[in-house]
């Protein structure tokens, strides 16, 4: 993507993450935040009951790192004048911005195309920028996780209520990928065809993409997979399921087709002599006897710990994985052989700061980007390079337009 301007109008994350993937890959993304405020999540200082140090912010530098920042109240005719200078330099405009703001303040797609024909206006919303709830707005937690389906898929039926979303800004960084996906195909169609294009992505649409195929089936059924309750097994095939191991950790059975898998498994789980009974040694017995064959593989599990099961599964053939927290996979030696976590500098100066790379990687290369910007670090630097004087520029300042 060198070579590609991106002007963001957009906070949070849903949006912004799409910006940070086009900086992974090589964009200059200029991120436009509101010279006092900033970016409406830099005021966040709780998030799932976690204190967070606004120095060391995972909600600013998850979706915002490797930006440039830039201090403009759009609200404000000299505001709006240098959205505009920077617009006619862009390849894409990207915003997450309801529609009545930017009619408001004259960054609707009619305005940005006014100064620049050529350039890609891209969106993100809640439900989509066509039908009567248009106007309506939400976060991941309303569109992506409540409203969608995807909390109720997995929330076991059997607790009686709603699971809460876990993870924050889930369905926000689903949904970025689904937009930079978006742009690069715009971006190149542009370049075969020289038409421009505009992109729309609903945290409602990235869920159901999602959950596509649980979506699908319950268009035809009308019934839908939900997830079980522990120990449940819920399925005719026991190499399918949580198993807990004597620590308390879980060991995660996949095999789907057992055919070919029964032996090396049984093997594997210290229980050689099962492949020899008439009960489990081919698929259908198997099938058929399967809750006798997962209280016999949940007992074997039983007898020993974790870290056990972790090294000892690792020369089985069939599927399996052990049931970690997002805290563990920053350790794992397999994502970190694959460079799926990435130190920048941190912007108080101490340890520096581990972010998540993006899941597209080119060349098997490392990823190389920068922390996320200060509010407005950028501001006087971008404006010289479109040009600006520093009379303009202190000009601007003074009547509250930039920072």
């Amino acid at each position: 993507m060198e070579g590609v301007r991106v002007l963001e109008v957009a906070q949070f994350t849903f949006v912004p993450a799409a910006g940070a993937i086009l900086a992974d890959w090589g964009a200059d993304v200029i991120k436009v935040e509101h010279p006092v405020r900033g970016d409406t999540q830099r005021g966040f200082i709780n998030m799932g009951g976690f204190q967070l140090d606004p120095n060391r912010h995972p909600l600013i530098e998850h979706p915002n790192r490797g930006k440039r920042s830039v201090g403009i109240d759009v609200s404000t005719p000299g505001g709006q004048e240098i959205l505009y200078e920077i617009a006619k330099t862009a390849d894409v405009f990207l915003t997450n911005y309801m529609p009545a703001q930017r009619q408001k303040n004259k960054f609707d797609v009619e305005h940005i195309r006014a100064v620049n024909p050529n350039i890609i206006y891209a969106r993100g919303s809640a439900y989509g920028d066509k039908g009567p709830e248009r106007d309506t707005g939400g976060f991941d937690g309303t569109a992506f996780w409540t409203r969608s389906g995807v909390g109720h898929a997995l929330t076991p039926e059997a607790i009686g209520g709603a699971l809460s979303q876990g993870i924050p800004a889930f369905g926000d960084s689903i949904g970025g990928m689904n937009i930079a996906g978006g742009i690069s195909a715009a971006l190149f169609h542009r370049e075969r065809t020289g038409e421009t294009a505009e992109i729309d992505v609903s945290l409602l649409s990235t869920a159901w993409w999602a959950a596509g195929a649980s979506v699908t089936q319950g268009m035809e059924t009308g019934e839908t997979m939900r997830s079980l309750m522990p120990g449940d097994v819920g399925s005719v095939n026991p190499f399918m399921a949580n198993y807990q191991t004597s620590d308390g950790g879980t060991i995660n059975l996949c095999i789907v087709s057992p055919t070919g898998y029964i032996r090396d498994t049984f093997e594997h789980l210290g229980l050689p002599e099962l492949a020899d009974d008439p009960r489990f040694n081919d698929v259908m017995p198997l099938i058929e006897n399967a809750e006798a064959a997962a209280k016999l593989i949940a007992e074997a599990i039983a007898s020993k710990p974790f870290e056990y099961w972790r090294q000892h599964l690792k020369s089985m053939r069939g599927q399996w994985a052990p049931f970690q927290s997002l805290v563990d996979l920053g350790t794992d030696e397999q994502a970190l052989a694959n460079d799926m976590i990435v130190e920048v500098e941190a912007a108080d100066g101490g340890e520096p700061f581990k972010v998540v790379r993006g899941p597209v990687q080119f060349n098997h290369e490392p990823l190389e980007t920068t922390r996320a910007p200060q509010a407005s670090e950028h501001t006087e630097l971008v404006l010289m390079e479109l040009g600006v004087d520093w009379d303009r520029i202190a000009e601007l300042k003074e009547a509250g337009a930039i920072a």
